[in-house]
């Protein structure tokens, strides 16, 4: 089952490429996916029919119990039947549908197929979380579906508002699958419904769950989405809007039905909006003139049908319910494709317009009939065979209640909606016929020669799912064998339903005649009806209403913006550290961690003298970079609090977590004073107001919550910390004496492995932001990136020279002495950066102090000779680095898949070297290389985009070619301009 879902998928990846280069044929191709599920499910059959299940379970996380499991069950066969016969159906039918130059066909074709994959999971999930990430994948896939042509508003409008309905049904539902899982202490479904649990939370989690289920559906009142979704292509219309993703609430309404149908809230909301539904959707598709909108309201209609049967409980509304399913998917899919092939015979869907079309296309019009009898309950179709058992269980719970509580007069007005219903859906089926194919008065008949005669492939699809129709209403006996297990999971009844063309004259009978008689009428009477539905107040239209929502809602998204978004970095850090101060201070204040058992501060102050010394410097370094003017002074102190900490790290014999501060603060440090350069020299020199006291007094509050924090953490340990445990792992698993750069690189890689794709995302952003804005300021676009110095042409002719600075750099912002320190230490300091990525193992160092070192010999090179000089430097795009590091490092966490390791697995080997001697040596060292290139990316690209990027902007280095006396005079511009226009 897993492999089915996956190949869907897979297709899908591929359908782009494929479209490209088959065209329009690649969809057939595409459709041997969706068949071979619905040949596997047809093979099934045997093992379904007995009541047996067959099943699949995945481990996927197993410390947290998180498994794919899939569970074929007589309703989820029916279901998987439905999506990938129909599914199969409509992508052949594509293949014809669509034009030749249709630029969104590959896109469109890999959207549908994933579509067919989500729905197909989505039905045989035996896991409430999994179904829940199927369900909400059928609700983004059919989003981008219906907005399949963007550049028309209609599409766009549509979309939307069928992905804020379902999604919103979809975050109720979730709250409600988190809350039945909980209590029943299992999110396996098949587990969940054979012992359901109870209670109020319960309750209200299956309510929510219906939410969901009820907005899926498209019942009232979200009906509106579903009508508003036929700005899709037809065949998108065909599958997800009538045989597949709004069948999903049907669907799970069914599934639940058996175990939860007993609760007090379950029947009067389905019954009162199915039926209300049914009436609401007849009554809209009677007005309808566009063939696809009536079908679309028809469809509501429908869906309401299916939900008081699946929903009512009872064993024969269940078998009902699962035949009036497969009936409405072949019925309905069927003539939302006939629909598609009038469009393109045409050019029209509107009835107005036709005339005469069955004379022109015969073959169409009988399939339009065939699948029209059905849907209005005809004999000898299968939607006749379906609602002769819906009457039969409506009358049995008119009479009796059948074991579901719903009294006599409460029952009787459930089958007069029922047949009110019916008969509208009779009405409906005889205008869609009539509008498409009849000879009308007043218009005249479609010539030949305005007809495009449909070929046969294109109208095999429909005719097979009409036909199918047709032969399903003789097999009613087979059927019923096959949907009774479904059934049994529901009490007796009054009767033991069974499909059949006959069962007598009897009330369910009378009802099928007095429907399609009254459809009838109400058809003749269609002029006078629609006249009625005229003079009806439109103010309680749903979709009037969902849209004063939604304006409501943006309006009121302005207005809270616009309080509280005032583009104040100073008030968002009030507001941020007010919240600080008050939530986790006040539980501070109250808890006193720093207090031990006796009521006195247990709080040892320091260890040696050291580090009271190295505490006091940090202070004064704080209070003085608070109070400096100069912002460069100010961060300069605010670095001797890290150099300090770096020190405390020493003094806590902790060589590898100091190195790594002194170099993050290091670089930190360089990259504030790149920042810098474009900020005026002195911070504002403004009296102490009020606010500043009040600020003043905030950020001691800060740090004082802070420093308790850091107490309450200290003193809040109750269990052995987990590195108590890595000394031996260290060297029996990741073969290294070094515990901290082992833990990153074999104990914790995982961890590891996240964290240099955020460096990567990191530095993209922050190259990205530079460039971007400079690009708005009209000083630099984007193909001006530094990156792309190593294939400029002004590259060539100074190959040879090394700290080429006296040609692109203005005298006063040269140093020869720290030129001649630079190009006597650059090589050396890269060598250590290498020494320090090798030792990582076994010494303090490893692949990311390693990779800060080399990026300060980088860095080093820049402030030296500037950008260009840079550029000499490393020759290469940062971007690629960033690759080729993230590469390296994921490509060597799944080699050991390959020798049936796990991934990020280790292994250690030793051997000998003529010279060397013995060689220790561990293949995370390759893992270590990824981290050590990152971290060079990183560092590469933050020079080229606040150094190099300012620079360029500022003009305060010469291109290439430039004299020095130009140089100059751009340099005294840019400090001109930082200084206020002082200097």
């Amino acid at each position: 089952m897993l492999a089915l879902i996956a190949a869907h998928f897979a297709a899908a990846a591929l359908a782009p490429a494929l479209v490209s280069w088959l065209r329009r044929r690649a969809l057939l191709l595409l459709a041997v996916v969706p068949a071979a599920g619905f040949v596997w499910a047809a093979a099934m059959t045997g093992e379904v029919r007995h009541g047996d299940a067959v099943e699949q379970r995945i481990r996927w996380v197993e410390t947290l119990g998180l498994e794919l499991s899939f569970r074929l069950t007589t309703l989820t066969w029916v279901m998987t039947l439905l999506v990938t016969g129909v599914g199969a159906l409509v992508l052949a039918y594509c293949a014809a549908y669509f034009r030749r130059d249709d630029a969104g066909l590959p896109r469109f074709a890999g959207l549908l197929t994933a579509f067919a994959g989500a729905m197909l999971g989505l039905v045989i999930a035996d896991d409430l979380l999994v179904l829940y990430v199927f369900w909400e994948l059928t609700t983004v896939l059919s989003y981008l579906l219906i907005g399949h042509n963007p550049e028309r508003k209609a599409n766009r409008r549509a979309a939307m508002q069928a992905l804020m309905v379902t999604t919103f049904g979809g975050l109720a539902m979730l709250v409600g699958v988190i809350v039945i899982g909980q209590a029943a202490g299992t999110y396996r479904i098949s587990e969940v419904l054979a012992n359901p649990p109870g209670g109020d939370a319960v309750t209200v989690a299956v309510v929510l769950v219906l939410i969901g289920a009820v907005s899926k559906s498209a019942l009232i009142p979200f009906h509106f989405w579903l009508p508003g979704a036929m700005a899709a292509p037809t065949p998108v219309s065909a599958y997800l809007h009538a045989a597949a993703m709004v069948k999903a609430g049907v669907y799970l309404v069914a599934l639940f039905a058996p175990a939860f149908a007993g609760l007090l809230p379950w029947r009067p909301l389905l019954l009162t909006l199915g039926v209300l539904t049914m009436l609401l959707g007849g009554l809209r598709a009677l007005r309808q003139t566009d063939l696809k909108l009536l079908l679309a309201y028809g469809t509501v209609s429908q869906l309401g049908f299916l939900v008081v049967l699946v929903g009512a409980g009872t064993r024969a509304a269940a078998m009902g319910g699962v035949a009036m399913l497969v009936a409405h998917a072949l019925f309905k899919a069927a003539l939302f494709l006939v629909v598609g092939l009038v469009d393109r015979a045409t050019g029209t869907r509107d009835l107005r317009e036709l005339s005469g079309l069955g004379r022109r296309l015969p073959v169409l019009m009988v399939t339009s009939v065939l699948a029209a009898a059905s849907m209005a309950a005809i004999p000898p179709l299968a939607g006749f065979v379906a609602k002769e058992t819906a009457y039969a269980a409506a009358v049995d719970i008119a009479e009796t209640g059948d074991g579901t509580g719903v009294g006599t007069m409460a029952g009787w007005a459930l089958v007069a909606g029922l047949a009110v219903g019916s008969a509208l859906t009779a009405a409906y089926s005889i205008r869609f016929v009539w509008g498409a194919f009849a000879v009308k008065p007043g218009v005249p008949p479609i010539a030949a020669s305005e007809c495009r005669f449909p070929t046969a492939g294109f109208s095999a699809a429909p005719v097979v799912l009409a036909a199918a129709g047709l032969a399903l209403g003789f097999l009613g006996p087979a059927e019923t064998e096959l949907l009774e297990p479904y059934a049994a999971l529901f009490p007796e009844g009054a009767h033991e339903p069974e499909l059949s063309l006959w069962h007598g004259v009897n009330t369910a009978l009378l009802l099928s005649i007095a429907s399609v008689l009254a459809g009838i009428v109400l058809f003749r009477w269609r002029n006078r009806v629609d006249r009625w539905q005229g003079r009806l107040v439109a103010g309680g239209d749903a979709e009037v209403a969902y849209r004063a929502i939604m304006r409501g809602v943006d309006r009121l998204a302005v207005e809270v913006t616009g309080a509280t978004q005032r583009g104040s970095l100073p008030s968002y850090l009030a507001v941020i550290f007010l919240v600080v101060v008050a939530v986790p201070g006040g539980v501070l204040v109250a808890g006193q961690p720093w207090t031990d058992a006796s009521g006195g501060v247990g709080v040892r102050a320091w260890d040696n003298v050291g580090q009271a010394v190295v505490g006091a410097i940090m202070i004064a370094s704080a209070v003085l970079a608070a109070r400096s003017r100069r912002r460069l002074k100010a961060v300069l102190l605010a670095g001797g609090t890290g150099y300090g900490m770096a020190m405390l790290f020493i003094l806590h014999g902790a060589p590898d977590l100091a190195l790594t501060q002194v170099l993050v603060e290091t670089v930190t440090l360089v990259i504030f004073v790149l920042v810098l350069r474009r900020l005026p020299t002195y911070f504002s020199d403004r009296p102490l107001t009020k606010s500043r006291w009040w600020r003043m007094g905030l950020g001691i509050a800060v740090g004082l919550v802070m420093a308790g924090l850091a107490l309450a953490a200290a003193g809040a340990r109750t269990a052995e910390p987990v590195s108590d445990g890595f000394a031996e792992p260290a060297v029996s698993y990741g073969g290294g004496h070094n515990i901290v750069n082992v833990t990153l690189v074999d104990i914790r890689a995982w961890d590891t492995m996240g964290e240099i794709s955020v460096l990567v995302v990191a530095a993209t952003g922050v190259a990205s932001l530079i460039f971007l804005i400079t690009s708005r300021n009209g000083r630099w676009r984007p193909d001006d990136a530094i990156a792309s110095a190593p294939t400029s042409p002004d590259r060539l002719p100074h190959r040879n020279l090394w700290l080429r600075a006296g040609r692109t750099v203005a005298p006063e912002g040269r140093s020869i002495m720290f030129e001649v320190v630079t190009r006597l230490a650059f090589h050396v300091v890269i060598v250590f950066s290498i020494y320090l990525l090798f030792v990582g193992h076994n010494e303090p160092g490893g692949g990311f102090a390693g990779g800060l070192v080399a990026g300060l010999a980088l860095m080093v090179r820049y402030l030296a000779g500037g950008r260009h000089e840079l550029n000499e430097a490393a020759p290469v795009d940062a971007g690629l680095v960033l690759g080729i590091g993230l590469f390296i490092a994921t490509g060597s966490g799944l080699v050991p898949l390959a020798f049936g390791g796990d991934v990020l697995q280790s292994a250690v080997v030793d051997f000998e070297l003529p010279l060397v001697g013995h060689v220790h040596f561990v293949t995370s060292l390759f893992f270590d290389v990824g981290v050590y290139l990152v971290v060079v990316g990183l560092m590469l690209d933050v020079l080229r985009s606040l150094g190099g990027g300012v620079d360029k902007q500022a003009g305060d280095d010469a291109e290439p070619g430039e004299t020095i006396e130009s140089a100059e005079e751009a340099s005294t511009a840019a400090r001109r301009e930082a200084s206020g226009g002082n200097q």
